[in-house]
């Protein structure tokens, strides 16, 4: 299995990366977004990688991030979903986003995906939600963890969901306002609104 590339980039486009190791072995590899965004501009680069083995040949498919990659295999997992939809999943949001429509079970955010359908995104999550929710949290833009929304939060989510927005920018912006102090429901709330 090979798990690991690193190399120089001999050629690269938004799908795929043509990398060269160091015994001269040049691998063509099927890049998620950020991968591709990791190697842009770059002459040496690095992804974790999957190998798939299937009755039509084999594909390699490479990620920026033993997170992102970790993803993907869950992704695989779930029926309906093979590694060319992993991967266009991946480019359609980064793994906090994806973690995130997960947990929240956002299936408009994950069906918004170009060529996922409404019924692949419910199974992707009734079979991962548990999986990802508890293993991911949110992120702000820094990197820093969110504390996660509880159950004590129904009420500001439903709030804020019936004001248009969806359930996954509602606990992200809960979590946020908790963070910066708020406890009751109104002033969650309100640093909620501002937030956002």
């Amino acid at each position: 299995m090979i798990g690991y590339i690193k190399g120089k980039i001999l050629s690269l486009t938004p799908d795929c990366a043509l990398m060269e190791t160091a015994g001269g072995i040049g691998f063509e590899v099927m890049c998620s977004g950020s991968a591709f965004s990791a190697l842009a501009g770059k002459k040496d680069g690095e992804l974790y990688t999957y190998l798939q083995v299937s009755e039509n040949g084999t594909a390699l498919y490479g990620f920026s991030s033993p997170d992102e990659k970790n993803m993907f295999l869950k992704l695989i997992s779930v029926s309906g979903v093979g590694p060319k939809m992993g991967v266009a999943v991946l480019t359609g949001m980064n793994v906090g986003e994806l973690a995130a429509a997960i947990a929240t079970s956002d299936v408009k955010r994950l069906s918004s995906v170009k060529g996922l359908g409404k019924k692949t995104a419910e199974r992707i999550v009734l079979e991962l939600r548990e999986k990802v929710a508890l293993n991911s949290s949110v992120q702000t833009a820094d990197g820093k963890a969110l504390p996660p929304v509880t159950d004590g939060d129904e009420d500001a989510v439903v709030a804020l969901m019936t004001l248009g927005f969806t359930r996954a920018e509602s606990e992200k912006a809960i979590s946020r306002a908790r963070a910066n102090g708020a406890n009751s429901v109104e002033d969650i709330i309100m640093l909620a609104l501002r937030g956002m």
